[in-house]
């Protein structure tokens, strides 16, 4: 299963764009890239979740650890090149048909690392069709002073499906010191019922502007940011409890609708803070929307 294979044809080797500033840059160094992909594909079946399609280019690999049950599945992403550098790609597409069930999160945090010029790049496509229930919750991304990175997550739902994703940043590790003074940083998303976009949402510091970020009006001394949507059915009603869950946090949390999506912002001043705080928040929204894919997956333990 961690054995690299060689990239087939999908329709998806377009590269990402080019940010402003780096064309240039990119003319004049030519060092090597990694470009990753992974894509997995699930459906419903009479016994549960099954796996129908898996694919995998290095440095990206996936892993299926066994769960309770058979309704539900947890895959597992792995970058076993250890992080991101300036110039990398990840593309990641995770699919969710008929009534499957999945959890899908990362093997370990995703670092990116000092750049010289060009951004990473990390894109991320979710689809859930049918009654499908999706839970994208990977592990925190810890961006280190000068890093470069442009992280853009695409989400397509069907009426009658149910997904809950997440992504977070970890702006330099407070425990070990780290100060992110200079780099450049865009995370963006883009989400889709029924094809129709209901919401854009982007977060974009830049070299000067993350010194800004410490003003009381930005972040103050929070270093820890997360995002988290959610949809589904009863949104007013899952409103009212994902505010009561968001309030009992020890982090700053805020819950409000926009569109047809509930999205629910969580800071904290470390990234350990933010871990416990996003934990506390999943263990209470599962056991909120009963047995399914939405608790903290399995991995965040290991």
């Amino acid at each position: 299963m961690f054995e690299a294979v060689h990239e087939r044809s999908r329709g998806t080797s377009a590269a990402l764009p080019d940010h402003p500033g780096e064309r240039r840059a990119k003319e004049k160094f030519d060092l090597q890239r990694a470009v990753g992909k992974a894509r997995v594909v699930f459906s419903g079946a009479a016994n549960g979740t099954e796996l129908v399609d898996v694919y995998q280019n290095f440095p990206m690999a996936v892993a299926f650890p066994s769960v309770d049950g058979r309704g539900r599945k947890e895959a597992v992403l792995i970058n076993t090149s250890g992080g991101v550098a300036g110039g990398d790609e990840i593309r990641i597409e995770v699919v969710a048909q008929g009534n499957a069930s999945v959890t899908v999160t990362t093997q370990a945090a995703e670092k990116v690392y000092r750049a010289l010029d060009r951004s990473a790049r990390i894109l991320t496509r979710l689809r859930a069709q049918g009654s499908a229930r999706l839970a994208w919750l990977p592990q925190e991304t810890i961006v280190f002073n000068q890093a470069r990175i442009a992280r853009q997550t695409e989400i397509d739902v069907s009426s009658g499906t149910e997904l809950i994703a997440l992504e977070w940043l970890v702006l330099g590790r407070i425990e070990s010191g780290e100060e992110v003074l200079a780099g450049h940083i865009l995370d963006s998303w883009r989400v889709r019922v029924d094809g129709r976009l209901v919401w854009a949402d982007g977060f974009f510091a830049s070299d000067q502007a993350l010194l800004q970020l410490r003003k009381t009006a930005l972040l103050s001394n929070w270093k820890a940011i997360a995002t988290m949507i959610y949809f589904g059915p009863g949104l007013e009603t899952r409103l009212e409890r994902l505010r009561e869950i968001g309030a009992s946090l020890e982090c700053a949390c805020g819950v409000t609708i926009v569109g047809a999506v509930i999205v629910i912002r969580v800071a904290a001043i470390a990234g350990v803070d933010l871990r416990r705080g996003l934990r506390r928040f999943l263990d209470q929204l599962n056991h909120e929307l009963g047995s399914g894919p939405f608790g903290v997956p399995k991995m965040w333990s290991c």
